[in-house]
């Protein structure tokens, strides 16, 4: 039977690829939990409140958003591609009106108890882009 040998070399290199692989995994930001924000209502209208809903398993991110309709109603929409990488944070979300399906795109960086970013969405072929900023409800955060 032969041995095999390792130089030290490729020893300290594995080493060195397992530490990194295991900091990248604890660096993840913790974006579970309920936050919300607000948005201005329209023509000076009294603001809407949103809720999100987030759950982290891995680099997935899985959740709902609930915000108010034209009605006031709240309606929750599942989010769609929901993906953690570090402290960034992306999902999508997809409301349906009148047969026409309005695609929303999410991106923010998480930062404690908080999420900034942008919502980019598609209108009239249009393209729109808006700052967000969420707050986790109850600061739970680990950071």
């Amino acid at each position: 039977m032969q041995r095999k040998h390792y130089s030290t070399t490729s020893l300290l290199g594995l080493c060195a690829m397992l530490a990194l692989g295991a900091l990248s995994q604890a660096a993840a930001a913790d974006a579970s939990g309920t936050w919300t924000w607000s948005t201005p209502g329209r023509n000076g209208g009294e603001a809407r409140k949103s809720t999100l809903k987030l759950k982290v398993e891995g680099d997935k991110v899985t959740g709902t958003v609930s915000s108010p309709g034209r009605g006031g109603q709240a309606s929750d929409v599942a989010i769609e591609n929901g993906k953690i990488s570090g402290d960034e944070v992306s999902f999508t979300v997809t409301r349906e009106f009148n047969n026409n399906k309005f695609v929303a795109k999410y991106s923010g960086k998480v930062s404690g108890d908080s999420i900034k970013g942008k919502i980019e969405s598609e209108r009239g072929g249009n393209t729109r882009s808006n700052d967000w900023e969420a707050k986790r409800e109850g600061g739970k955060s680990k950071d």
